[in-house]
């Protein structure tokens, strides 16, 4: 795992390993969310040297928290029952939506060739299945990201063509991913030693990244994380 404890970056085989550790122990650790699920990208002859597939998690509703009797977020327009009397609510799971004009949103992780690291591509629309502007949903966002966002718009989230699906999705833009990651790792020898190096980088990542559009880690992720 050289290149993580050196500067931060994944190869294409570690993204990989490490995006199929990461959606299976999501499954298994929290149950009470929609799970990630690995897609394949399509077959192209100009993309021979990139990883054959990404994360998905899609058709998302977060919920405001003053819905008390519901989970984090739920999976599917129809809006199906998602009550949570045994589960806890993960308040960090939780954004803002509107009652009269619910949100959702797709979430994909795609390997980026170039800074050699993960990138978070999202979009939201609406129940009748209207892409939403940036200016639409950004009102979703935790306080942090609309800060950031009046700070630096097009340099946090920039809207791009997705790599795969050939529409416009929105992107975190990943130029401080390698150095954040870098300092994250160098900070804790034991973490560059284990074997299991590439999927604790991907936790790590989704812990800071995820946040930015209310997409915690769940607490039940973390219990599972600090038995290994």
């Amino acid at each position: 795992m050289s290149g993580i404890a050196g500067d931060g970056t994944l190869s294409p085989t570690e993204f990989r390993v490490a995006a199929l550790a990461f959606a299976e122990r999501w499954k298994s650790a929290v149950s009470a969310f929609p799970p990630w699920s690995w897609l394949p990208r399509p077959k192209r002859p100009w993309l021979s040297n990139e990883v054959d597939g990404y994360l998905a998690l899609e058709n998302v509703r977060l919920l405001d928290s003053s819905e008390e009797n519901h989970v984090g977020c739920c999976a599917g327009s129809e809006e199906p029952n998602c009550s949570g009397d045994d589960e806890p609510v993960d308040d960090a799971m939780l954004v803002q939506s509107g009652r009269d004009d619910v949100h959702y949103y797709d979430f994909h992780v795609i390997y980026d060739s170039s800074y050699r690291v993960p990138v978070l591509y999202f979009r939201a629309y609406g129940g009748d299945g209207r892409t939403l502007l940036l200016s639409e949903f950004e009102g979703d966002l935790p306080a942090d990201s609309s800060e950031a966002l009046v700070k630096s718009k097009w340099t946090f989230i920039t809207q791009e063509e997705h790599p795969y699906l050939n529409r416009p999705w929105y992107k975190l833009h990943p130029c401080g991913t390698s150095e954040c990651i870098k300092l994250l790792f160098q900070s804790d020898a034991s973490i560059r030693a284990t074997s299991s190096a590439a999927e604790l980088y991907l936790l790590s990542w989704f812990s800071v990244v995820g946040r930015m559009v209310g997409l915690s880690i769940p607490y039940e992720l973390m219990k599972c994380e600090n038995k290994t």
